[in-house]
């Protein structure tokens, strides 16, 4: 999905995919849980704004973004301001 350059103040995210079982082993269905919030940086727009780089993990607002798919793999493309926090590995 690198042939995709955000514009702006634009970056584009790769969804990541939830947890199917519980830690104690039980699978857990689709139905049952909700969209995650949670991706990873692709690529980021040009602007001086963005606080993000690519390979960091974010968390964005629940109804943010412009919905891509690749496959199996989703992608969003949001607004630097979307992004709400920052998760430290």
């Amino acid at each position: 999905m690198s042939s995709i350059k955000p514009l702006a103040d634009r970056v584009l995210l790769k969804v990541l995919e939830q947890e199917s079982k519980t830690s104690s082993g039980i699978y857990i269905p689709e139905t049952a849980t909700e969209k995650t919030q949670k991706a990873e940086v692709v690529e980021i727009g040009e602007s001086e704004d963005i606080k993000v780089k690519k390979g960091d993990i974010v968390i964005y607002d629940k109804y943010a973004g412009i919905q891509i798919k690749d496959g199996d793999t989703e992608y969003l493309i949001v607004k630097n301001e979307e992004i709400v926090a920052l998760i430290k590995k």
